[in-house]
């Protein structure tokens, strides 16, 4: 079992203005790109978009990846998650609104997607962690080694079906009932632990990692880190009303001062709707943030992609955003010397799958490392030398999640992949990722860091394609007010 499938661990005004884009309008109805950047920019959607349509099985899933090291048709993975199908999803939508694909083309991939997605055995309303692509067969045996695979139900995971499942019941009115009937059972209580203040520890008013349907046995941890990718789950329960929207207030900024954790936080308690808050930060290079769990790019900066929470709280989501970017750039260029940046849980060009990161934006002690061999820092202590830094792993739908923050500096970070490495691949997109130490590029493209790519692309070139079912409803009424009121001690 991998990062993307389960944790071990407890605005777009600068784009727009650099890049050019335009407003936003009906996720149906295409629109040209404009700007300085625009036409390389589609270029690469349109790429990334047909990587999407090389991965997906005619039973209608998103495979998890595609191996692109042969001179024919890349040779597809047997095996889809549901953050994957719903990276499908997404991207779909979004190719129709930049225009690479018709409404009509549109809706017959989304419907021949949800066709097979009420196919799939589920539990409680939610999807298990593995499936065939091919068939839709819950895979109990891992392919390639035979290793068993016991069926599990990701919280983190089920978020992004759900956030591509409300994606594309926006775009295609049509599919809506049918949407709506697959969404009606899929209740955010079941996976949380209600607050406890005699147990806090018991009782956190946090999301379950997830739970063993077999047993109905849950992990033994919660997702207690407010900036990590499983906050979207929490998004979308507070938005039902199946989650309190306390639960947002007992989600960790920093781990408590009393904890061991990568640096000793700054920061203090404040009472948050009647809530007791740990409002902690780091200080980066001189900068406090809100750290992540690991330190990588995805967990900080997927949930944006569809919430607009620079927007709704730019003065503390956007400016920790913004500082979070700057030091992924900094740590890349400046701390490990690799001359290229970006570093985020993804395919290890040799072969495998680790999570990559920059230690010091993270919460866990020896966190997630930007290079294979696992340079890790301490805090105090002085920064090991670049020369430490061995088979610097940059990968790069980390770049295109900074494009809001840092737009020139990410384009430049792409081309220069491409130029020095030919990370490109000139029908699919970027490959995943790069050793910049030795010059290895991976085989593979994978369906999550695509996905991301492609929702980075279109909020890029057209401002909130994706985002508006994340916009109305209890996201406006119920989680807006949230962000709003946030205030982190930055």
């Amino acid at each position: 079992m991998d990062r993307r499938t389960f944790l071990t661990a407890a605005g777009t005004g600068a784009a727009a203005l650099s890049l050019g884009a335009v407003a936003a309008a009906p996720a149906g109805a295409a629109q040209p790109a404009r700007g300085p950047h625009a036409p390389l920019l589609l270029r690469w959607f349109r790429d990334t978009y047909r990587s999407i349509e090389a991965m997906t099985t005619d039973f209608g899933l998103a495979v998890d990846k595609i191996d692109v090291s042969g001179p024919g048709a890349p040779v597809l993975s047997r095996q889809t998650s549901p953050t994957n199908i719903g990276c499908g999803l997404w991207s779909t939508v979004a190719a129709a609104g930049l225009g690479v694909i018709g409404h009509d083309a549109m809706r017959r991939g989304l419907e021949r997607t949800v066709r097979a997605v009420e196919k799939l055995e589920r539990h409680h309303g939610f999807w298990l962690n593995w499936y065939d692509a091919h068939d839709g067969s819950v895979l109990t045996q891992w392919p390639g080694t035979g290793d068993p695979v016991r069926p599990f139900l990701s919280s983190v995971d089920n978020a992004w079906l759900i956030t591509g499942l409300r994606i594309a019941a926006d775009a295609a009115p049509d599919l809506r009932p049918r949407i709506s009937r697959i969404l009606a059972t899929a209740d955010w209580s079941y996976y949380y632990t209600p607050y406890d203040p005699a147990d806090p520890v018991a009782g956190p008013g946090q999301l379950r990692g997830g739970f063993w349907p077999d047993t109905e046995e849950p992990t033994g941890h919660h997702y207690g880190a407010l900036n990590t990718e499983p906050r979207m789950a929490s998004y979308l329960g507070i938005a039902d009303g199946s989650l309190p929207a306390d639960h947002y207030w007992h989600l960790l900024r920093t781990m408590l001062p009393e904890h061991e954790q990568e640096q000793r936080p700054g920061g203090s308690y404040v009472a948050m709707d009647g809530v007791r808050v740990w409002q902690g930060h780091y200080t980066h290079r001189g900068r406090k943030l809100v750290p992540s769990w690991g330190g990588s790019m995805f967990e900080a900066l997927m949930v944006p992609l569809f919430v607009p929470e620079a927007e709704w709280s730019p003065h503390s989501w956007g400016l920790t955003h913004q500082r979070y970017v700057r030091g992924q750039i900094e740590h890349g260029l400046r701390e490990a010397g690799y001359g290229y940046w970006g570093f985020s849980p993804a395919n290890i060009p040799e072969g495998g799958y680790q999570e990559y990161g920059v230690d010091a934006l993270g919460m866990q002690v020896d966190g997630y490392a930007s290079n294979t061999d696992r340079t890790h820092t301490t805090d105090g202590a002085p920064l090991p030398p670049a020369s430490a830094f061995t088979n610097g792993v940059v990968t790069p739908h980390a770049s295109f999640l900074a494009l809001p923050y840092a737009p020139q500096e990410a384009v430049a970070n792409l081309r220069a992949l491409d130029r020095d490495f030919g990370a490109y691949h000139p029908g699919y997109g970027f490959r995943d990722s790069v050793n910049v130490s030795t010059g290895r590029v991976s085989d593979y493209l994978l369906a999550l860091d695509q996905g991301m790519i492609a929702a980075a692309l279109a909020q890029a070139l057209r401002p909130g394609l994706l985002q508006r079912p994340f916009r109305t409803g209890g996201f406006r009424s119920k989680v807006r007010p949230l962000l709003a009121m946030e205030r982190f001690s930055l």
